[in-house]
């Protein structure tokens, strides 16, 4: 055992504090059972509790204490700690989700399935708060319903391979007051809360083991003013709820028939259920001695009985997504009255079968070394709140964070996380923060820079350094200095991918390799220029005359020029292996990097006019050539561009720019990525043409 409950043996006490009964248990492990040692239930002299919430927190307070001092009598010792559950009637529930993306493929380990569940108890934290009021509440747990690797559904992330995960989860809340009460009320009596449980999850440890938990079960834990209820199915426990109707709804019904106080009501109730026949006899508040039969009472509480089977078939298909579940058990002495079962088989809509008290059949796993003990269902969240302490010791704890003093419900594994979590600390500003990313446009197509990362935030417990994932005790402190934020993102026109390709031109015969221009928002812009967000940069395919001679750092003022033997001007395009003559270039003093472009076929055509002087007129040269290939070569081809039927002439040969020539298609205001198709097959400037081709020419 974890730690001795009491001075004289090691013994756990637990205590069902119920809206009509209180009910303590005291005993402990013995190998694999559970050995009960000593019983005691008490009712409530006035209804001091409804609806399971503490309304007179001493009289509920006296009571414990008597049930205390009756199980002290029995085992002869001096009881002092004691473990405790909260009724569902003040327990919310929040279904939460969270999704971590990692920036590449990431073996899943345990520290990113943990951040990933905190993120989700955040997500329901926020939710809670949002529609709480002025009511604080506490996060008292959480259970994971459901795992995703990659958007699919998995039993355990840890290991796999993944570039996301996420999660599915139930976090459990309960508000401050509701703690404090049962404290209050606890420590009146003399005794000190050592664990903290829910009713529901308490009744789920007897009644449904883990073996059964791969099926879809509800249990049904109809005490006096609560039903509380809880789901299972794929082996998790997938939903909590509760419904203010129980026990109480059929006093209080016998009570206005039979005109008799709330407690011979309770006691007519408990005489009638046990017996399906015979007489039931009381006094009412004139004096008179009344006997009815058993049968009588049923049918009165009848109508009440279907009210709550109602109600509860209704939450369990609400949690259950619209449908109901296989089987239902039922614990706790409000589910007793014969009908009960019934009536709530029918609303499910399922055999009347699956629907069943469940006592003794519970608690084989549990001896009673008690005398005059018989099994029953109403002890089993009693005996499952002894057993939960083994596997779920909770109480709760103050720690200090940032100078503020934090009340934390203690489940076990309390972390640095769960503290800073606690008084509200951001998220964010726990993790590594990026600087501002960048989006802008290059060629149409959206382009994002991530800022850097900063580091994480700096966490220190009790003056020594820590993480998030660092356990807490009692009375720790606990130092946050937020994260930081990394460098805003940030790239040049000159680290841009496309920026490093080329493009090519042939300047009087020889080959010249030119980087391409960038615009941005319409300006031509230098490889140095720092993108800004929402920049739309276009990386062009083409030099107008004039920018290609100031590349090539010439003066053309004066001089023609000639693109592709056409007469040009300086704002003509020149695209990619377009030919460009003047006369105005020194070919031997060209200032870059140049490859001649002729073949042997050309070397005879070489050598032919190395007769011509350099002080010979380059214009003259070139219009006699243009004259010679006119009258000897030029051929005409006809084409349809974009349905419209057009003619080329003057060339031997063409390609897909000369088509422009011939063909009005405004290239000067681009309205995206210009498309240029040849016979369906997509094709570039210099792609050559022939007869018949089918072109179509559109932005997109």
């Amino acid at each position: 055992m974890e730690k001795v409950l009491n001075a004289n043996i090691n013994l756990v006490f637990g205590l069902d504090i119920g809206t009509r009964n209180i009910v303590g248990v005291v005993g402990h492990f013995e190998k694999d059972r559970f050995k009960v040692v000593a019983m005691a239930e008490q009712q409530h002299e006035t209804r001091a509790m409804l609806d399971g919430q503490i309304h007179d927190i001493y009289k509920v307070g006296d009571t414990i204490r008597k049930v205390k001092i009756a199980l002290e009598k029995q085992l002869d010792i001096q009881l002092s700690d004691v473990c405790i559950a909260a009724a569902g009637r003040v327990l919310r529930t929040i279904n939460s989700e969270a999704e971590v993306e990692f920036e590449t493929e990431t073996r899943v380990n345990q520290e990113n399935i943990y951040s990933l569940n905190l993120l989700a108890v955040e997500n329901a934290h926020k939710e809670i708060n949002q529609n709480s009021g002025e009511v604080h509440f506490y996060c008292v747990g959480n259970t994971p319903v459901r795992y995703k690797l990659n958007g699919y559904d998995i039993n355990n992330l840890e290991g796999h391979k993944a570039t996301k995960i996420a999660v599915e989860l139930i976090a459990t809340f309960l508000p401050e007051e509701v703690v404090d009460g049962l404290y209050e009320a606890v420590e009146y009596a003399g005794l000190h809360v050592a664990s903290l449980t829910l009713e529901p999850i308490a009744a789920m440890n007897i009644a449904i083991p883990e073996q059964y938990r791969l099926l879809n079960i509800g249990l049904v834990d109809v005490g006096a003013g609560t039903s509380d209820i809880c789901l299972t199915k794929d082996g998790s426990i997938i939903a909590y709820g509760m419904i203010p109707y129980a026990g109480d709804e059929i006093t209080e019904q016998i009570a206005k028939n039979y005109l008799v106080d709330f407690n011979t009501a309770e006691k007519i109730k408990i005489s009638a259920s046990s017996k399906k026949k015979g007489l039931v006899t009381f006094k009412d508040i004139m004096g008179l001695t009344q006997k009815v039969q058993a049968e009588e009472v049923q049918k009165l509480a009848d109508e009440s009985i279907k009210v709550m089977a109602k109600e509860t078939s209704e939450k369990i298909k609400e949690l259950n997504g619209g449908k109901p579940v296989n089987a239902v058990f039922v614990v706790g002495g409000g589910g007793k009255m014969p009908s009960y079962t019934l009536h709530l088989a029918e609303y499910l809509g399922i055999p009347k079968e699956r629907v069943a008290v469940r006592g003794e059949e519970v608690l084989t796993s549990v001896d009673f070394d008690v005398e005059n003990f018989k099994k029953d269902s109403l002890y089993v969240t009693p005996v499952g709140i002894c057993t939960n302490y083994y596997t779920q010791k909770n109480n709760f704890v103050f720690v200090h964070v940032n100078n503020e003093r934090v009340k934390l419900y203690d489940n076990n594994k309390l972390t640095v996380f769960d503290a800073v979590m606690q008084i509200g600390y951001p998220n964010e500003k726990l993790f590594p923060r990026r600087g501002a990313e960048l989006k802008f446009t290059v060629n149409g197509k959206t382009r994002l820079v991530r800022g850097t990362p900063g580091e994480g935030a700096v966490i220190k417990l009790n003056n020594k350094n820590a993480n998030l994932n660092t356990p807490i005790e009692q009375n720790d402190i606990i130092e946050v200095v937020e994260s930081t934020v990394g460098e805003v993102a940030s790239i040049t026109i000159g680290q841009l991918e496309e920026f490093n390709s080329t493009i090519s031109f042939v300047v009087n015969d020889k080959k010249v390799v030119c980087p391409r221009f960038a615009y941005v928002n319409g300006e031509l812009k230098s490889e140095f220029y720092d993108i800004h967000n929402g920049d739309n940069i276009r990386m062009e395919s083409f030099y107008t005359v004039k920018q290609l001679f100031e590349f090539l750092d010439y003066d053309i003022t004066g001089f023609d020029i000639y693109v592709n033997n056409e007469e040009a001007d300086h704002n003509t395009r020149v695209y990619e292996n377009f030919s460009v003559k003047t006369h105005a270039i020194d070919m031997e003093s060209l200032s870059v990097s140049v490859e001649d472009i002729y073949d042997e076929q050309h070397t005879e055509e070489k050598d032919n006019s190395s007769e011509i002087t350099e002080k010979e007129d380059l214009k003259t040269d070139t219009d006699e050539v243009k004259t010679e290939i006119k009258a000897e070569h030029n051929i005409a081809i006809g084409v349809i561009a974009n349905k419209t039927p057009v003619t080329l002439t003057g060339k031997p040969s063409y390609m897909v720019a000369d088509l422009f020539l011939f063909y009005e298609f405004d290239l000067s205001k681009p309205k995206g990525n210009i498309v240029i198709k040849v016979n369906g097959n997509n094709v570039e400037y210099s792609s050559p043409l022939k007869d018949g081709d089918v072109i179509d020419i559109y932005w997109e």
